[in-house]
């Protein structure tokens, strides 16, 4: 078992799924007990989760004109032969 409470797993999914098919409100289960349920199931995620510990970082990939643009705006390095 993970910090996610199990449901990295593919037990632990197959877990989740089988409790909100036989128990959503929708297809005639009870609302308090599909609630109680979610309740159970968020308190394990709530853990820590190391898999989103790592630094963000963004990168910007332009395409189309704005790439076109970027490229000509380059400054132009004179040969270094003489």
């Amino acid at each position: 078992m993970t910090g996610r409470g199990g449901r990295d797993t593919p037990e632990g999914r197959a877990a989740f799924r089988e409790f909100v098919r036989t128990h959503h409100p929708d297809v005639g289960g009870d609302p308090a007990e599909f609630a109680a349920g979610l309740a159970r199931f968020r308190a394990g995620a709530s853990e820590v989760d190391s898999r989103y510990d790592a630094p963000v970082s963004f990168v910007v990939n332009r395409r189309g004109i704005a790439a076109l643009v970027a490229r000509f705006r380059r400054r132009r390095r004179p040969p270094r032969v003489r």
